[in-house]
């Protein structure tokens, strides 16, 4: 699991008011959409663009979250993105996700990313600059 994963990227999240439910914490389903906008800003930084445009492109296979603690608004996520070593196609990804100035764990997610022809929806090999960040490096 995580135990050999690689701290890869990490993001800051405004709670928005309206990520609320009626219990008056952050509903289940707005993790999720927490992991997704962790994963895209990474992509993205990495100089991979997310969009459909593409020839080939990232999607998610399966996701999964453990929630641990509620969270309310007002608040700022810091979510911590870690990955596994590479597949031909595939990468797996976990995440931690903490309220900005607090040690304490509140959830904690993950998800396979599988890199796919956008035109025939097979999968593809991962782009040799996305291969290459999960490297180790040469001293």
């Amino acid at each position: 699991m995580k135990e050999k994963a690689k701290l890869i990227y990490t993001t800051r999240i405004p709670v928005r008011w309206g990520d609320m439910d009626a219990y008056n914490h952050v509903n289940n389903t707005v993790y999720f959409r927490y992991f997704e906008q962790t994963r895209v800003e990474w992509l993205e930084q990495v100089g991979s663009r997310v969009s459909p445009d593409e020839p080939i492109g990232p999607v998610i296979i399966n996701a999964s979250c453990t929630f641990l603690a509620p969270v309310n608004y007002p608040a700022t996520v810091v979510i911590k993105m870690y990955a596994g070593e590479p597949g031909r196609s595939s990468v797996m990804t976990w995440y931690e996700l903490f309220v900005e100035g607090e040690d304490k764990l509140y959830a904690e997610g993950a998800a396979k990313t599988v890199w796919m022809d956008n035109r025939s929806g097979k999968s593809v090999p991962m782009p040799d600059f996305v291969r290459a960040l999960f490297e180790p490096a040469v001293n």
